[in-house]
């Protein structure tokens, strides 16, 4: 199985040292390491050099103040000098959350970034891993459209069933997270959208409802596969053949 979103550059060194290590028993076939600003897009190449079980995407997360165009054109930069061994752009998208506090933020520079990152996924024929949730998603199916992207991941997707019905006739695929063991709206999500355009995640090191000590670790994949299966009732094998193939398809790992 594979944690399609994980942020593993934000943990602790022996944290990612445990994450590696599992990874390497092949207890988890892999995880797709996405990036956040420049120094994090080096540390995830960084740490996908430790083992092959780690595949990187590079991108700009959009939850955070605007970045300098010397440090948005760096990172355009090392998406084109390694577009041969990241496995997708992302994570970027629209600032949902940050939009809440602050009614002052111009959406209108943060399509202009996001179209940036469209036009190299068309030209090298990425993946696109998104953070767009509620009405940021339609926007940015939009600017998909716009700029004839075809392979587009939204990552812990949460939406309308109209939205969803227009991602699923594009083919996008959605990844669901832990916390689908708890939230209605995630649950309603999962039996709503094909498991053939579905993936899992943890988005790591994010804790979801729990114990707060126990660290977010991929092997959480497998309660999400779990639960998938209860909601869809099929057999749990399926959701986990269907769920790995999904992925190495979609990010072309084999």
């Amino acid at each position: 199985m594979y944690d399609a979103h994980i942020h593993l550059d934000w943990y602790p060194d022996e944290e990612q040292d445990a994450i590696i290590q599992d990874l390497k028993k092949q207890c988890i076939k892999g995880v797709v390491a996405v990036s956040s600003d420049l120094i994090s897009c080096k540390k995830v190449l960084e740490l996908s050099n430790k083992t092959a079980n780690i595949f990187p995407a590079l991108g700009w997360h959009p939850e955070q103040p605007l970045p300098s165009q010397i440090e948005l054109n760096a990172i355009m930069n090392l998406i084109r000098k390694h577009h041969k061994e990241i496995v997708a752009i992302g994570e970027v998208g629209l600032p949902y959350y940050l939009k809440q506090e602050n009614s002052s933020i111009q959406l209108s520079d943060y399509k202009r970034i996001i179209s940036e990152f469209f036009q190299l996924a068309k030209q090298y024929e990425l993946p696109i891993v998104l953070h767009a949730i509620y009405e940021d998603a339609t926007v940015i199916c939009d600017l998909l459209e716009k700029f004839d992207v075809k392979k587009a991941h939204f990552h812990w997707f949460k939406g309308s069933k109209d939205i969803m019905k227009r991602m699923i006739q594009r083919g996008y695929r959605i990844s669901i997270t832990p916390d689908c063991m708890y939230e209605e709206e995630i649950k309603e999500i999962v039996a709503f959208y094909p498991l053939e355009l579905m993936m899992v995640e943890t988005d790591g090191p994010w804790q979801f409802e729990g114990p707060r000590e126990k660290s977010t670790h991929p092997y959480m994949i497998k309660d999400v596969i779990a639960q998938i299966a209860r909601i869809k009732k099929i057999e749990r094998e399926v959701v986990i053949d269907t769920v790995t193939r999904n992925t190495e398809e979609f990010y072309k790992l084999n």
